[in-house]
């Protein structure tokens, strides 16, 4: 199934969706998204930012769009002819392609204002344009992603609610989630534990049950070796962590398989016979679901007490105010965050 396909259900709440880098191309998709909002059908959303900048970026690029500085809850009434803006922080320069440490603050903030419009229900979910991590770092920033950093505020924001982000790329024909993540390929074998599989897994099937409306999810487990270990001739791993984990997942009553050898799991075939697939690192998640669909795979956040999505993209400093910035991904990121509002009831 096509964890990324819309649905005929429409999201109460508007979409809070936070700028991004200044500098990046956040603005710019947002934009072009809201442009789009007919054809693509989207959901009301607004965009958290500063109106200074996003002003004076659409004038660069010779976009005469109309913007509306709303408070979230007019905001849904503003989207048909503007694109609603709440204002947070102080103006900005644009200054496209360019990073400028005083900028940091307010992406933090933006962040930080989006998820607590959704804890009160003044937003349905959350989308986050792309940041720049290494920007942010002079400004108290320790983490070392956007996904960690929302887990941190879900612990703040949400006490007592047990939160445990896992990242998860959607794209129209493939899903994938890596178990491991940003860390050193010498060090997955080292990291990997059966208990991490089995907790991942069962955050997955949970999250595609209740966000995505699916009865029995089915997860296939990529072998960590090359042919699942080969009996252990490339690797005990396959054997002594991997396969034991996918039986404890399915005494849970999780329909889970594998490991399967990672070179024949993602032709057209195979895909057939699950939702989504359980990687063990991180570019064995990323690789085959960004070659099959770059442009319209969605970043989303499960095990958050809260509805994440953003696109599968960087900040694109490179090409930031030259009017080139695609924005598929953030239209797909957008559209899956209303389907799973709306599957959420909000």
């Amino acid at each position: 199934m096509a964890l990324a396909q819309a649905s005929g259900t429409t999201c109460r709440l508007p979409l809070a969706i936070s700028a991004g880098e200044p500098a990046g191309i956040g603005v710019e998709i947002v934009a072009r998204a809201w442009s789009a909002r007919g054809d693509a059908a989207l959901p009301p959303f607004y965009l958290v930012g500063d109106e200074q900048q996003a002003r004076a970026r659409l004038s660069h690029l010779g976009l005469d769009l109309p913007v509306a500085v709303v408070t979230p809850g007019a905001a849904a009434n503003a989207f048909s002819t503007a694109l609603p803006l709440v204002q947070v922080g102080p103006s900005l320069t644009d200054r496209p392609g360019v990073l400028a440490p005083e900028t940091a603050a307010s992406t933090i903030a933006w962040i930080e204002t989006a998820v607590l419009h959704v804890r009160d229900g003044l937003a349905g979910a959350l989308v986050t344009a792309p940041i720049q991590k290494s920007q942010l770092y002079a400004a108290g920033f320790t983490f070392p992603g956007h996904t960690e950093f929302l887990g941190e505020l879900a612990g703040k924001l949400w006490p007592g609610v047990p939160n445990q982000p896992v990242m998860m790329l959607a794209g129209p024909d493939l899903s994938t989630v890596p178990v491991t993540v940003h860390i050193p390929l010498a060090d997955v074998s080292k990291t990997l534990t059966r208990e991490m599989i089995v907790s991942i897994g069962q955050i997955v099937d949970r999250d595609l049950r209740q966000r995505f409306g699916l009865a029995t999810p089915r997860l296939s487990v990529a072998g960590l070796n090359p042919h699942a270990g080969e009996s252990g001739t490339m690797g005990r791993e396959d054997q002594d962590i991997v396969a034991p984990a996918v039986a404890d997942l399915q005494a849970r009553g999780i329909d889970a398989s594998g490991p399967w050898p990672s070179d024949t799991l993602f032709h057209g075939r195979a895909r057939r016979r699950y939702d989504v697939v359980l990687a063990m690192y991180h570019d064995q998640a990323l690789i085959p679901v960004k070659t099959i669909a770059f442009d319209e795979t969605v970043n989303v956040t499960l095990g958050l007490p809260f509805i994440r999505t953003s696109p599968d993209h960087g900040t694109a400093l490179d090409i930031a105010g030259k009017g080139i910035a695609n924005p598929d991904s953030m239209i797909a990121a957008i559209r899956l965050a209303g389907r799973m509002a709306a599957e959420a009831g909000a």
